[in-house]
Formats: C-alpha cells, sequence, structure tokens
C-alpha cells in the first residue's frame, strides 16, 4: 500500500469520534454539553466518570497509534513517507466530518501518533513537558502550547546534529501548529 492510501487511513482513522460515541451510547449523553465543549475523553470523565474516561482515552489514543504501526510494521514505511499519516490522524480528528467538521483538540491522538512513531520516547517527553508547563504556566491550552514548542525545539536541535530524523521535527512543528490552533481558546 501506498503513501497516499495509508495516508487516508490515518485520516480516517483519526475522524472517528470515538469519545463522542462512548457518550453517546454508553453514557446516552452528548458529552459537548460537558465542561469544554469538547468532543474528547475528558468531557466522557466529567459525563460518566473515570470508567468510561479509561477506554474513552484508549480509544482515542490508539486512533492515532495503530495506522502509523501498521504503516510502518506491514508497510514498511519510514521517515519522510510517515508525515503526511502523522499529520492526518490529528487533523481528521479536529476536523472530523462525523461531527459537521468540528473535532476535539486532538491530545490523545497526537500521543497516539507520536507513539506510533517512536515508540514511548517521544510521548514520554511529551507528557513530562505538559506536566512541568502546566505546573508552570496554566491553563491547558498554554502549557500545550509551551510543551509543543519546546519539543519542537528540541527535534529540530537533534535533527540538526543526526539525532533525529528531520521528517520528525517537520512532524512536531505541524503538531504545534495545530495544537496551538485547536487550544486557541484555552
Amino acid at each position: 500500500m501506498g503513501v497516499i492510501l495509508w495516508t487516508a487511513i490515518a485520516g480516517f482513522s483519526g475522524s472517528l469520534p470515538l469519545a463522542y460515541w462512548i457518550g453517546r451510547w454508553a453514557l446516552g449523553v452528548d458529552i459537548r454539553r460537558y465542561g469544554d465543549g469538547n468532543p474528547g475523553a475528558m468531557n466522557v470523565k466529567r459525563a460518566g466518570g473515570w470508567r468510561w474516561f479509561i477506554p474513552a482515552l484508549l480509544l482515542e489514543f490508539l486512533k492515532g497509534a495503530i495506522p502509523i504501526w501498521l504503516a510502518r510494521s506491514m508497510g514498511g514505511l519510514s521517515g519522510w513517507a510517515l508525515f503526511p499519516m502523522a499529520m492526518a490522524a490529528p487533523l481528521g480528528h479536529a476536523r472530523s466530518p462525523w461531527l459537521g467538521g468540528k473535532g476535539g483538540k486532538a491530545i490523545a491522538v497526537t500521543f497516539g501518533v507520536w507513539s506510533g512513531l517512536t515508540e514511548w520516547r517521544i510521548p514520554m517527553l511529551m507528557g513530562g513537558l505538559f506536566a512541568l508547563a502546566l505546573r508552570l504556566a496554566p491553563p491547558e491550552g498554554r502549557a500545550v502550547r509551551i510543551g509543543m514548542l519546546i519539543l519542537s525545539g528540541l527535534l529540530i536541535g537533534a535533527s540538526g546534529i543526526g539525532w533525529a530524523h528531520p521528517s520528525l521535527a517537520a512532524t512536531s512543528i505541524g503538531h504545534t501548529l495545530l495544537l496551538i490552533w485547536t487550544h486557541r481558546r484555552r
């Protein structure tokens, strides 16, 4: 399968509003009526508690991780070939056609994409950066923006000295811009 097909699969997977559907089908509510109005896992927690939050978060994560992992393992893709897929999943989530072009903030799916790209390495770093930024510069939206800007700087530097493939730096820049946009009101 080519890059175009894998990118379409990643975009389709990312567009599936799984947390929203858990709210609809399992809880019988529109989770966008809770918290920040987002159709993501955190509003599943607000609507239904931890029991439903954990599966919602896991599914949102997996819809980013699985297509990338499959493209790497089955499709044999790497480097720049993964860039469009890495962008398609969170973009699909942020602009879900299932929700009339209105999606979520794309944090869990972005973590999933990075897990598909780098296993645990970058998601662990992202989590640490987000936690530190949230502690030093709340609220969540600002912390996400700061964490992603730092991650992009680190990956640009790492690719400049040969420690990371340049496609990872480009992906981090793309994800930074997307998360700045999805968190613009936070």
